[in-house]
């Protein structure tokens, strides 16, 4: 349970005047059982440092420190929340470090030691640039050992999409290339405040030692944006934008030029990313 020297949430955002801005995408959950249901939903956190993006006035922050983790390094872009955040910190000292910037040009890497894992009710606007970020790490595996993310339900299902399916797209071909990634549970919007729109979903995405197939991240990332930038016109067509004759490189990869991007699995789509690379222009 949270440490009984820290008030209330709902008395630390109004104190703090923390109303949740909508620029920064921001969700502020309260009830602690499920942000301690989250935190431990990631597993043993014992020994490890954990990455929090977004962590506001630090729900989730209480619950992994109460969960054991060994330090907590949380990212906040609104300087509001500071304060409230530091309250923990003086509640836990040596645990809770808190970073004031934008997480997506933050070296998240080289603020913790191994081992490390990264749990967040991400800010809905920057969810998918920070997964992609994460995904196209170097060197694999990666610095983290884990990843419990609260995503849109929608953006959820597109992670954990198989091929042929109306969700498959780049984000679940990127993700389910180098990670094993699953949908650990639902949160109703009603646990949010304000409450969002939409339903939100736990994700957990363990990282592989390898890749399922191998490929040049950047370039799986290049063909897989473009197969599925127009995803109902056959692959001869859409892979046009990649700016050269797609023929060829669908000929390399041996795949059927009618076919459209939904009906490649990964294996295919690094097939492909292989064709490009090795043709790409010096």
């Amino acid at each position: 349970m949270t440490s009984p020297s820290l008030p209330p949430l709902r008395e630390v955002i109004a104190r703090h005047g923390l109303a949740a801005q909508k620029s920064l995408g921001q969700n502020f959950l309260l009830d602690l059982n499920l942000t301690g249901r989250i935190a431990r939903s990631a597993g043993s956190l014992d020994d490890h440092d954990v990455v929090e993006v977004g962590p506001g006035p630090g729900g989730l922050t209480r619950a992994l420190l109460d969960a054991g983790a060994r330090r907590v390094v949380a990212i906040e872009k609104d300087r509001r929340c500071i304060s409230a955040l530091e309250e923990i910190a003086a509640v836990y000292p040596g645990r809770l470090e808190i970073i004031e910037g934008d997480a997506l040009a933050t070296d998240m890497a080289a603020l913790v030691n191994a081992p490390a894992r990264i749990i967040a009710n991400l800010p809905y606007n920057i969810a998918t640039p920070l997964l992609v970020g994460w995904l196209q790490t170097e060197p694999w595996p990666p610095w983290y050992d884990s990843l419990t993310l609260m995503f849109q339900r929608e953006v959820a299902e597109r992670i954990v999409a198989r091929p042929g399916t109306k969700a498959y797209g780049r984000l679940g071909v990127l993700a389910q290339w180098r990670t094993r990634a699953r949908i650990l549970f639902d949160v109703d919007r009603r646990a949010f405040t304000p409450p969002p729109s939409v339903t939100s979903s736990v994700v957990e995405l363990v990282p592989r030692n390898a890749p399922l197939s191998e490929a040049d991240p950047r370039a799986l990332e290049r063909v897989v944006a473009a197969a599925f930038g127009q995803r109902r016109k056959m692959l001869r067509a859409s892979l046009k934008s990649l700016g050269r004759d797609p023929l060829p490189l669908l000929e390399q990869a041996q795949i059927d030029p009618t076919k459209r991007a939904e009906e490649l699995d990964i294996e295919a789509f690094c097939a492909l990313a292989r064709a490009f690379a090795a043709e790409r222009p010096s």
